[in-house]
């Protein structure tokens, strides 16, 4: 598997419980951009010739504040590196604000064929509280021009926001399946370090609350014939989202714009990207070196196993062990830690096969602190 991404820094207003690397601008030179985003492509490009790209994804920040004839310039620029075969996946990642749904057909010709909205509520006083600048109205109204515009649409929603019941988040979830086609994203709350939630000392909902939410979340969307196929991911058989499915069974990924990772394999090791964080020094490097990078490190095997375990276990399916050996050369029940496995086997919180290491539903709740315990 290999894929791109491109990062989009910019937004209208930044959301307080936000810490992805989006930036508030009062005036974007779109061509300016374009060129620039090109460049970065094209040194990536050079270095990865040949390759088939399974998707494209434009995340950000905001993508659906990105001009058109960029995105279709940088798919241009991609078929001429890569082969793009004909069921390619291109998502847009996009608000539902009416000034931006407007472009939606724009980003079809483009050549843009899933798009996935940042709905978050349908509750308007909820929508306030997360600084969202549209209204469930808005929101319900994006769902409807979505579907008609591209074959393959998602949506997101937050729960666990301080003081949330079970039956408002239940009234939530039948809101969304109501409007829902074949994908959902539902992501519950965390307060970041370093984000206005966090300096205002927000509260998002913790401990039991939480897990009941998360588990209603299950119940629901399973019985609506959308499981989760990743904690936060729910489809209908075959419209799981296949770039984050590279991320999430260890494929390969140019990633370009500011502050973008990639995973690139060279020869038996994989390389690790980072392009710089900062939207003006990353211009300035594209300016001066034609690629935005601001460091590559080769993983050692023993670390792309462990990065390879912690993004596996998210999945239902869980962590393909052979398939990590067969990348790195590491058994990974040899390199973690052997009591803690055992423990967590015993008491269903992880299953092992042959070929296969799964968080159960446990696990799944609470992965991080399973992860932390499992990596020496």
């Amino acid at each position: 598997m290999f894929a791109l991404y491109v990062h989009w820094p910019f937004c209208l207003k930044k959301c307080p419980y936000c810490d992805f690397n989006s930036h508030v601008s009062s005036a974007i030179d779109q061509a300016h951009w374009r060129q620039a985003l090109l460049a970065d492509l094209a040194h990536y490009g050079n270095e990865t010739k040949g390759r088939e790209l399974s998707s494209v994804f434009f995340g950000g920040g905001t993508p659906s504040l990105m001009d058109a004839a960029t995105v279709a310039a940088l798919l241009e620029a991609a078929s001429h590196y890569w082969q793009m075969p004909d069921d390619i996946e291109v998502t847009l990642e996009a608000n539902p604000t009416s000034t931006e749904a407007r472009r939606f057909t724009d980003y079809r010709a483009a050549g843009v064929n899933r798009l996935s909205l940042g709905i978050q509520s349908f509750d308007d006083q909820v929508l306030q509280s997360l600084g969202r600048q549209h209204s469930a109205d808005e929101a319900r109204s994006a769902i409807a021009t979505a579907q008609q515009t591209f074959a393959r649409t998602s949506f997101d929603l937050i729960y666990a926001t301080a003081g949330q019941t079970r039956d408002h988040w239940r009234d939530q979830l039948a809101q969304a399946l109501n409007l829902a086609s074949d994908h959902l994203s539902l992501y519950q709350l965390t307060i970041e370090s370093g984000t206005a939630f966090h300096r205002d000392g927000v509260v998002a909902a913790e401990g039991d609350d939480a897990a009941d939410l998360y588990e209603d979340t299950q119940e629901i969307l399973s019985a609506a014939g959308l499981p989760a196929y990743e904690i936060s991911n729910h489809a209908r058989p075959g419209q799981e989202c296949r770039h984050n499915l590279v991320y999430w069974e260890g494929g390969d990924y140019v990633g370009i714009g500011p502050g973008a990772h990639g995973r690139i394999r060279s020869g038996e090791q994989t390389v690790a990207t980072h392009q710089i964080h900062s939207p003006e020094a990353w211009l300035k490097a594209i300016a001066g070196t034609g690629h935005g990078t601001a460091k590559r490190r080769q993983l050692s095997d023993r670390d792309r196993a462990e990065e390879l375990l912690i993004l596996g276990l998210r999945l239902n399916s869980g962590i393909d062990l052979t398939a990590v050996h067969r990348r790195t050369g590491v058994w990974l029940p040899d390199h973690i830690r052997g009591e803690q496995l055992a423990a967590l086997k015993q008491h269903g919180i992880l299953e092992q096969s042959e070929t296969h290491l799964i968080a159960k539903a446990e696990g799944l709740a609470r992965l991080n602190s399973v992860i932390a315990r499992l990596v020496r």
